[in-house]
Order: structure tokens, then sequence, then C-alpha cells
């Protein structure tokens, strides 16, 4: 081969070999590391430019969260007026309040079955999602959703809540495809549980979010356990945010989402990555739900030690010992915040059992086929 056809040849090699390099810069496929995002020291909480009033915002939803669930528990396990299936979000309740405190009114959240936290961080109002639960017109899915789907809301940009496990996830790409089409400036959130992680869903959907470089946000909620499953049983890997680096998304790891202001760290980074159109980011919450898998699943496959270590780590008693000490949070405004919160969860229940249930007829306005069809007219 003469000289000159070497060249060539060489030359045509080292050009394939950059555009496929350039091919996977453009895709973001290049690996980098989760980043580990650690408790965050009170002194520091100034230079994250949280206010007094932003910092006692996110106690007052954490303790929402919490005060509403168990007075769900206690209507379903002790005075018998909720029946069917509701998946508690006790011990979790920095994961919803840190993630949605970092986000703008007007990005749309999709939930998963463990909804009622995400709900209540957006704003959705106690009486809407008990009147859900009691399975009443003047709930959130007009009381033909459940517990399951009771943080729906239109008017509160969570226009998906689904039971499915990782179903979510897809759906997202859809929404953040919609946005990004439109050229807004919003950003799509899904809500994800570790269960979730060993689905087809959840590789499809993370793939295609890096190739398409939509505006999503992807956060695993890592309370480890799917179900009754153990998550160092089934997951391999160091983390679940490397799965996301894998995919050459720029991903995160709060090994203590119980610390809110760890995880509202996180999302603003994950925010602001998005927003710069650098495609999506992903977030792995590592926190513990506190009860069982559902309401009536008292939890007794975890080790006694386990749960006993992870009581200790209570996300809303940490946050008001911290509160405290920085002379945000005092005793008199802590009595008062329950007070208030009794009286509106009270309320919510007692409107709740007075409101009607949705009109049979009123199921027909509900059908694709029109406000016009009844009964059989339509087949």
């Amino acid at each position: 081969m003469v000289k000159n056809e070497k060249v060539k040849v060489k030359s045509r090699q080292r050009m394939k070999k950059e555009s496929l390099e350039g091919i996977y810069l453009i895709h973001g496929a290049k690996y980098q590391p989760p980043e580990v995002i650690n408790e965050v020291p009170i002194d520091e909480y100034a230079k994250l430019g949280l206010t007094r009033e932003q910092l006692l915002q996110m106690f007052k939803k954490m303790l929402r969260i919490r005060r509403f669930e168990e007075a769900v528990e206690r209507l379903f396990l002790i005075e018998g007026k909720l029946i069917g299936l509701c998946h508690p979000y006790f011990g979790m309740e920095a994961v919803a309040v840190g993630v949605i405190s970092a986000l703008r009114p007007d990005d749309p959240i999709i939930s998963t079955h463990r909804n009622h936290g995400h709900a209540i961080a957006r704003g959705v109002p106690f009486k809407n999602l008990m009147a859900e639960l009691f399975g009443k017109s003047t709930g959130t899915c007009k009381g033909l959703g459940g517990s399951m789907h009771a943080a729906l809301s239109v008017e509160h940009n969570i226009p998906v809540v689904t039971a499915i496990v990782g179903s979510g996830i897809p759906i997202a790409c859809g929404v953040g495809l919609a946005l990004q089409y439109r050229k807004e400036k919003r950003i799509a959130v899904v809500f994800f549980g570790d269960g979730a992680v060993n689905t087809g869903a959840f590789n499809e959907g993370l793939n295609l979010a890096a190739v398409w470089r939509l505006p999503i946000l992807f956060v695993c909620e890592n309370n480890h356990y799917a179900l009754s499953t153990p998550f160092y049983k089934v997951c391999a890997g160091e983390s679940i945010a490397s799965r996301g680096a894998a995919y050459g998304i720029k991903s995160f790891l709060v090994p203590n989402a119980n610390d809110v202001i760890a995880v509202y760290l996180a999302a603003m980074k994950a925010v602001d990555r998005i927003r710069s159109e650098n495609g999506p980011a992903f977030i792995e919450c590592r926190t513990y739900r506190m009860k069982g898998h559902g309401i009536y699943d008292t939890g007794w496959y975890r080790p006694k030690e386990e749960v006993e270590e992870w009581m200790k780590k209570d996300p809303i008693d940490i946050f008001m010992k911290k509160l405290k000490m920085l002379r945000i949070l005092d005793d008199d405004t802590l009595r008062r915040m329950e007070e208030e919160i009794e009286r509106e969860i009270e309320q919510a229940i007692e409107e709740a059992e007075k409101a009607p249930i949705l009109d049979f007829d009123a199921l027909w306005d509900l059908l694709y086929v029109g406000s016009g069809a009844r009964y059989g007219e339509w087949r």
C-alpha cells in the first residue's frame, strides 16, 4: 500500500472513531459517578438562600404529611371508617418536601401508589384528599380513584398518579417530550420506589430520556423494601443512582434522605441543570418507611434492630431539633402549628363524611364516547 493510501485509511479510521465518540457525547452517555449529597450542617442553611419562613414552611409541610397519615391510619385500623388499599408515607416526609420545595408550582409531577405525601407537599387540600379516601364526589378523583390515585390534581399540576410499579417513568418521558416540543422551561418530575428499578419501564424510560435529552427529574424513593423484599437482595451495583449515571444522566445520591435540606440541595442542583437544557437528572433518596408496605401490613419481615435504628432518624424530629437550635422554631410556634393542622384534619373528615357519593349517571359524562351516551345507546 502506498504512503498516500495508508494516510487516507488512518484518516478514515480516526474520523470514524471521532464520529462515534461524538455520538456518545451528544447523547450524554459519558459516565460520571453519582454526586453524593451528605447531610447539610445548619450553619450552611443560609448559604442555600433559605429564609426563616421557607424553613418553617418545609417543616410544617412535613408535619402536615405525618399528621394526615396518622389520621388515615386511625380511620382504617381503629374507627373502621375507611376500607381498601392505602400505602402511608410515614418516615419519608423529607423526600417529598425536599424535592417539591425545589420545584416551580407549574412543574408537573407524576406520582405513585404511595402518593399522599407528594400531594400534601404540593398543596393539595386535606378536604379533597380525605373525601377521595371516603369515596365521595368532592374527592380529587370524585371518589373513583381511592388512596392510590388520591394525589391526582390538575389544579396542582399532578396530572398522573399511577399505581403500577414503575409505570410512571415512561409516562414522564411523554410529558417531558411535550414540554420540550413546546419549548417550555418546565420540567417533569417522576417519583418511584426502589422496587421499580428492576423493571423494563425503568431502563427503557431512562434510556429514552437520555437520548432525547428530555427535561425530566427522576426521583427514586429508596425506602429499602419493595413490599417485603429487601433492596440489597435484588439490586446489583453500588447504588441505584449509578444506574442513572450509566445512561449518561447526571445523578445524585442522598445517603440520608431523612435530612430534608440534603434532599432539597440535591433537587436544586438537579433542577438547575435540567432548566439549563442539559437533559434529565436522577436522584436516589435513601430513606425508610416507618410502617409496613400498606395500611394492614405490620412489617413483620423487617429485623427489629433495623427498625429501631431507623426510628432514631425520624426526619421530623431531626429537622425540628435543628430549627430549634437555630431559634427558628419554639414550643409555642410548634403548638399552634399542631393545633391548626389538627383542626384542618378533623374538619376534612367531617366534611368527607357528609359529602355525597357521585351519582351513577354522572359516570357517563366521564367516558370518552361522549356525554350523550346512556346505558346501551352507544353500543
